[in-house]
């Protein structure tokens, strides 16, 4: 059975109440929970791309990427679970694995379990809580993975915004 279901939820993946890319991110993290998810990708095979602006590049390790100058570019890591639902990944610091993804390619009860099994591997394999915040309101998460629950779940009621 699903984690969530799409009724319950789709004011939640509503782009004009939520904003289109909203925040998702794991807190407290480190370089090895990085290499973590780093490593995730490549185990589960999703197609991905990083690249520094324009420049296509391998993937790289954790420690090089997130080491990096501070007036370096932030290069990216754009990972496809599936071939219709794209996450992606900016190295802005060590302590948090963060992401956007974009709620227009979220709609639906079959999306949506795309998207919570994606939190779901991720979750699971760091053993940490996922959270998604509504765009640009870092800190309100609506929901994530539950390490304890090993489930994705609402945090907030979806009526409230």
């Amino acid at each position: 059975m699903a984690d969530l279901l799409w009724d319950d939820v789709k004011c939640i993946f509503d782009p004009d109440l939520t904003g289109s890319l909203p925040d998702v991110r794991v807190p407290d993290a480190s370089v090895e929970d990085w290499q973590t998810v780093l490593d995730l990708v490549a185990d589960r095979c999703w197609k991905c791309q990083h690249s520094e602006g324009e420049t296509v590049l391998p993937v790289p390790r954790a420690e090089a990427v997130l080491s990096r100058p501070a007036d370096a570019e932030c290069p990216d890591l754009r990972v496809w679970p599936t071939a219709d639902v794209l996450a992606i990944f900016r190295f802005h610091a060590a302590d948090e694995v963060d992401f956007d993804v974009d709620l227009r390619e979220l709609q639906g009860q079959e999306r949506l379990d795309v998207f919570c099994d994606f939190l779901q591997e991720i979750g699971r394999r760091l053993g940490k809580p996922v959270l998604m915040d509504p765009e640009g309101d870092s800190g309100h998460p609506v929901l994530g993975f539950d390490v304890e629950g090993d489930r994705v779940v609402l945090l907030a009621d979806p009526q409230i915004r």
